[in-house]
C-alpha cells in the first residue's frame, strides 16, 4: 500500500499532462466522450465524501471523549479566525497593489463544451452539510451517553471508508483529473483566460504561500514540533486539489498524506482534517478578497471603502465556515453578500465568479494545506506532553 502511495502524486503528475494533451488535439466527438466519464467520475467520488466525512469525524469525537466537545468549538474557532485573518491580509495587499496594476477584463473567445451526451446521476444519499452536522452530533451523543456498542459501530465504519478510500477514491482520482484538464483545455480556459488576469492570480499565489507559512509557523510554535515534517508530505493533497478544485474531493488524499506523515496523534487526524475539509477555506477567502476588489475597480472605476470591506471580510468568515467544499463553494455561498454589501450588479457578480473560477483550484489548494497548520494547533493545544 505505501509503494502505490508513492507514486500518487506522479500519477496525479501524470493525469494533468495526459488531460492537457487530450484536451488541446480533441474535437467536439472526442470531447464529448470525454464529459459523460468526467461527470460519473465526479457522481462517484462526491457521493462518497459525505460517508467520509460521517466515517472519520464521528469515531474521531468519540475518541476524543472530554475533549470532544471543546476541540470541534476550537475547529471551529481556528477556521474562522483563519478566514478572517487572510481577508484582512488579502485587503491591505489589495489596497497597497491594485490601484498599481493595469488590469483589463477581456475573458471572450472560450470554445463552448458540448452538452454531455448522458449522465449517470449519482446523488448522494445526504449533503456534506448534512453529513457534518450528523457526523457531530453522533459522535457527541455517543461521548455523552457513553454508548459502547454505537462506538464499535462506528470504528467498523472507519475502517470500511478507509478501505473505500484506498480501494476506490484514490484510483479514480488520476482518471477524474485527466478529464477535467481536458475540458479546460478545450474550452480554453487555459490559453484564453489566464492570461486576462495573470497578474493578479500570481499575486493571489503569493499570498496563499505566506498565508500558509505563517499558519504553519503558528502551528509548530503551538505543537513543538517542526512544521515542516508535516507539510512536506502535503505534495499529492495540493496536485489534487489543483485538478479536482473541490476540499471534499481531495480529502481522502489530504487524510492519506497526513496519515503518512507520522508527526499528528491519529484521534487529531481523523477530527481535524475532514472538518478542516468542509469549515476552513481560507484559501479561498482569500482569493475571493482580493478578487472582488479588483472587480470593482475595472467595472465600479474604485476598490470598495475600508468599512465596507471589514463588514465584507466579518460576514464572509461566517459565509466560508458553512460553505461547501466543492468547486466555487466559497464563492457562490457569498454571492449575497458581493451584491448587498458590496453592491455589485449582475455584470460585477458574472465577472466575480468567471474570474475566481480560473484560480479556484489554488485557493482550494491553500485551503486544503492550511488544515494541516491547524490541525498541527490542535494537536499542541490538546495533546501536547
Amino acid at each position: 500500500m505505501e509503494k502505490k502511495g508513492d507514486f500518487l502524486i506522479l500519477k496525479l503528475i501524470i493525469g494533468v499532462i495526459v488531460g492537457l494533451i487530450v484536451g488541446f488535439v480533441a474535437n467536439e466527438q472526442v470531447i464529448s466522450v470525454i464529459l459523460p466519464i468526467k461527470f460519473f467520475l465526479g457522481q462517484v467520488i462526491f457521493f462518497v465524501v459525505p460517508l467520509i466525512i460521517i466515517g472519520f469525524i464521528a469515531p474521531a469525537i468519540t475518541q476524543l471523549k472530554s475533549n470532544a466537545s471543546k476541540m470541534l468549538l476550537t475547529m471551529l474557532g481556528l477556521s474562522y479566525i483563519s478566514s478572517v485573518g487572510a481577508a484582512l491580509f488579502s485587503a491591505t495587499a489589495g489596497y497597497i497593489l491594485i490601484p498599481k496594476l493595469n488590469i483589463l477584463s477581456n475573458v471572450e473567445g472560450l470554445k463552448e463544451l458540448p452538452q454531455i451526451l448522458f449522465k449517470v446521476e449519482i446523488p448522494p444519499a445526504i449533503s456534506v452539510m448534512g453529513a457534518l452536522v450528523l457526523a457531530l452530533l453522533l459522535g457527541l451523543a455517543v461521548v455523552w451517553t457513553g454508548s459502547k456498542r454505537t462506538e464499535e459501530l462506528l470504528n467498523e465504519f472507519n475502517n470500511i471508508m478507509l478501505m473505500v478510500v484506498n480501494k476506490i477514491v484514490i484510483p479514480l482520482l488520476p482518471i477524474f483529473i485527466a478529464t477535467t484538464f481536458a475540458g479546460l483545455a478545450y474550452e480554453g480556459s487555459i490559453t484564453k483566460q489566464l492570461p486576462v488576469f495573470l497578474k493578479v492570480i500570481l499575486i493571489v499565489l503569493v499570498g496563499h504561500y505566506i498565508w500558509i507559512f505563517i499558519l504553519y509557523s503558528i502551528g509548530g510554535l503551538v505543537s513543538g514540533k517542526n512544521p515542516w515534517s508535516l507539510l512536506k508530505f502535503y505534495g499529492p493533497a495540493y496536485l489534487t486539489a489543483v485538478g479536482t478544485m473541490s476540499s471534499a474531493a481531495t480529502l481522502p488524499v489530504s487524510l492519506k498524506c497526513v496519515k503518512k506523515s507520522g508527526v499528528l496523534d491519529e484521534e487529531i487526524t481523523n477530527f481535524a482534517i475532514p472538518l478542516g475539509a468542509t469549515t476552513h477555506l481560507c484559501g479561498s477567502v482569500l482569493t475571493e478578497t482580493f478578487f472582488v476588489m479588483v472587480v470593482s475597480k475595472i467595472l465600479y472605476g474604485a476598490v470598495p471603502p475600508v468599512g465596507t470591506m471589514i463588514l465584507f471580510i466579518v460576514l464572509l468568515g461566517v459565509f466560508a465556515v458553512g460553505a461547501p467544499g466543492v468547486p466555487g463553494g466559497t464563492v457562490l455561498a457569498s454571492l449575497g453578500l458581493i451584491i448587498s454589501v458590496l453592491g455589485f450588479d449582475e455584470a460585477g457578480t458574472g465577472l466575480m465568479i468567471t474570474i475566481f473560477a480560473l484560480q479556484d483550484s489554488f485557493g482550494t489548494a491553500c485551503n486544503i494545506t492550511g488544515d494541516g497548520a491547524l490541525a498541527l494547533i490542535l494537536n499542541g493545544i490538546f495533546k501536547r506532553k
